[in-house]
């Protein structure tokens, strides 16, 4: 396979929906996060083949959010630029595009990474509703205006929450947190062990708070905040079990098990990266932080996606014809804690491993090898960028410990997972 050198990234604060970032919509946060790549590589914009963006919840006047992006941070014009989307992975997806791109023969440089504005997704009105206010803006005259007006009723101006329609599964009618209620009850992930793993990444995040704000760019929300956004926002450095005991389950009031404390935070942010062949590399002398060994995309029950990182994981190991025990670090991005729980029971256990499709167990991963930094848990889940940040985090993570290789992986909604290995140098 010929490799694909990850040069450099950068990425901005992550900041829970409604908060500091709240006024950025998606193409400034890209924007922010594009323009910091540039200045931190120093390269030639005129070097940059393509740009490849991930973003799920594209703005509606920002079609082709990755040609937006580009263009105002400076990147010429005659450089294309295409927004992918592989709804959680779609940040992973880029980099996977910008390689196959490359190996095509259609490039050499590429910014790639991933943006989404969660705070900004948007309200709709019902189909009726809509059909209502078509109908008024074709009245000429005041008595067909009155008539089309009188058709409204007050249910016509309840919004429909993007939000929750982006969140929701159109095959198996669940929404996100559903599917983890599934994986929780069918391979006995309690409360409390769910519990205990978001006390746990908000512990490791706190703790690794310095280690990772030299991955991070400042943002100036300007307008009456004279105070520059430095870091992460969603970390609870106080969380406890006690804590999360006492939040109420979400998706299912009467039996359920997953909660907002347990679950990713709904989060805005951007992450952006430099990728570049090995002629590249050599050409412009970099020192690149990493390669891109592998990767596969794989497919699951929509019920129950949460188990896609499990296939994935087997996939990306065959391909590279590796082993789970020779991965140093491992990022399983958190989407719910009962999902990274069952995924870890999947690869370990010969009898959970055969319900998620496997023909043997793959290995345990130990503790310490598992989301060092935390995860989503603690940082929030902007799901466009996400893919982007775990490459860029595990990169970090693999140099700052002398370690060699990294395998990260997310699970999809939809019933997808994604997995890539990667290489320090």
């Amino acid at each position: 396979m010929k490799t694909l050198f990850i040069i450099d990234g950068i990425r901005t604060p992550f900041c829970k929906m409604g908060s500091t970032l709240a006024d950025f919509d998606a193409v400034e946060l890209g924007r922010a996060a594009v323009s910091a790549l540039l200045t931190k590589t120093g390269i030639d914009s005129n070097a940059i083949d393509e740009t490849i963006f991930g973003c799920v919840g594209q703005p509606a006047n920002a079609q082709n959010i990755a040609r937006v992006i580009a263009l105002r941070a400076g990147i010429p014009i005659t450089k294309p630029a295409m927004t992918v989307h592989r709804n959680c992975a779609s940040g992973l997806e880029a980099i996977t595009t910008a390689h196959q791109r490359m190996a095509a023969g259609h490039g050499d440089v590429f910014v790639v990474g991933g943006t989404e504005s969660m705070s900004n997704m948007p309200l709709y009105f019902s189909r009726s509703a809509a059909m209502k206010f078509s109908m008024l803006s074709r009245a000429r005259g005041f008595g067909h205006r009155l008539s089309a007006m009188s058709r409204f009723r007050a249910r016509d101006f309840a919004p429909v929450i993007g939000l929750k329609l982006g969140l929701t599964d159109p095959v198996s009618e669940l929404n996100m947190g559903q599917t983890a209620e599934v994986l929780a009850r069918e391979f006995n992930v309690s409360r409390d062990a769910q519990d205990a793993f978001a006390a746990r990444s908000h512990l490791r995040a706190t703790q690794a708070a310095w280690a990772v704000a030299h991955e991070i760019t400042p943002l100036y929300p300007g307008g009456t905040s004279r105070t520059a956004v430095l870091a992460d926002n969603g970390i609870r450095s106080d969380s406890s079990m006690e804590k999360l005991a006492r939040l109420p389950t979400l998706f299912d009031p009467q039996n359920g098990s997953v909660t907002a404390g347990n679950s990713s935070q709904v989060t805005d942010g951007a992450v952006a990266l430099l990728v570049a062949s090995e002629e590249a590399v050599t050409r412009h002398g970099w020192k690149p932080l990493g390669r891109l060994v592998d990767y596969a995309f794989t497919g699951c029950d929509p019920a129950r996606m949460g188990l896609g990182p499990v296939r994935a994981i087997d996939a990306v190991l065959h391909r590279a014809h590796t082993k789970l025990d020779a991965m140093d670090l491992i990022e399983i991005n958190e989407a719910f804690a009962a999902q990274v729980l069952t995924v870890l029971k999947c690869l370990k256990d010969p009898a959970s491993a055969r319900r998620a499709g496997l023909d043997e167990p793959l290995g345990e991963i130990d503790d310490h090898r598992l989301n060092p930094c935390g995860g989503a848990i603690a940082l929030g889940h902007p799901v466009g960028a996400t893919g982007a940040r775990l490459v860029l985090t595990a990169l970090r993570q693999l140099h700052d410990t002398d370690k060699k290789r990294a395998l990260v992986s997310l699970c999809v909604g939809g019933g997808q997972g994604g997995a890539a290995i990667l290489e320090a140098f």
